[in-house]
């Protein structure tokens, strides 16, 4: 159980008041409404439908109305955009290898999205979701060195957040200046490179916590809002896994990370985030290219 500090601050950054999980005023309200004869009423749980069934009232509830209500009103769906990348995502779609180690070969993912070798010498960065500070002070960063070094090294950003989402991010930044994104939203390419889902202490790790209270600038509610103005109900659902949840914003829990790759198409530095606020030391990683 995550402690009652934590807890807070992660409903902070969800946008959500302290007390939006504590269910104890409804919970003793009903109880105390009950004959000293029942049982205390047990607190009520989510059930999850098969896809196109109509779920009734539970005729083991006596308040199936309400539990149905209930029910309804906490649906993922009408939980705000920026809630939805807390929510666990589906799989990706290729197994998730071991993280590449220096001095092996560049993975080369399914699409061949990103492609290595023939004497360019690149660094890629595998961002978190839009919105986070993170990831908006580690591309910064690369932005930076890939208008120092314009010319001599590639510099990649890949994005698991939906286009329309991260051109919007980009927008809000300024845009992407020397660096190539690329879009990356059912994970595929990031799970090529050894980078799954991350546990909950790389999330709420204590010094990420802190590290979190300091940042600014996180850009989620903005991004959320213009994605849901230009693109309406539709846009947001069609990035909807079968939960409800959408992937528009990206995930909370997908680990980032960076790498140097030579011009021969061997990793010589990097490797996966050790926690959400690790932004990595890109300038390491550039000045081994430049040998």
């Amino acid at each position: 159980m995550l402690s009652s500090l934590t807890t807070k601050i992660a409903l902070k950054k969800l946008g959500l008041p302290s007390d939006a999980l504590d269910f104890s005023s409804s919970s003793s309200s009903s109880s105390s409404s009950s004959s000293p004869a029942v049982a205390p009423r047990q607190p009520n749980k989510l059930k999850k439908s098969p896809p196109g069934a109509n779920p009734g009232p539970d005729p083991d509830d006596d308040d199936g109305g309400r539990r149905a209500g209930w029910t309804s009103w906490m649906s993922v769906k009408n939980l705000p955009l920026t809630v939805h990348p807390w929510f666990s995502p589906p799989p990706a779609p290729v197994p998730v290898p071991r993280v590449p180690r220096v001095g092996d070969a560049a993975p080369l993912d399914r699409d061949r999205k990103l492609e290595f070798g023939g004497g360019r010498r690149v660094l890629v960065v595998f961002l978190r979701c839009v919105g986070c500070a993170f990831a908006q002070k580690t591309f910064l960063a690369l932005r930076t060195l890939a208008n120092r070094h314009a010319g001599t090294i590639a510099f990649v950003a890949v994005s698991h957040s939906s286009p329309r989402a991260t051109a919007k991010w980009l927008d809000l930044l300024g845009g992407a200046w020397n660096v190539r994104v690329v879009v990356d939203e059912d994970r595929a390419v990031y799970a090529a490179w050894g980078l799954g889902l991350a546990g909950v202490w790389h999330l709420f790790h204590p010094a990420a916590q802190v590290q979190g209270w300091r940042e600014k600038g996180w850009l989620g509610d903005q991004v959320a809002e213009a994605v849901q103005r230009r693109g309406g109900v539709q846009s947001v659902a069609a990035h909807a896994d079968e939960d409800g949840a959408s992937t528009v914003l990206g995930n909370k829990w997908q680990e980032a990370g960076a790498f140097a790759v030579d011009g021969r198409g061997t990793v010589i530095w990097g490797g996966k985030a050790l926690r959400a606020d690790d932004v990595m030391d890109l300038d390491e990683g550039t000045r081994l290219l430049c040998m």
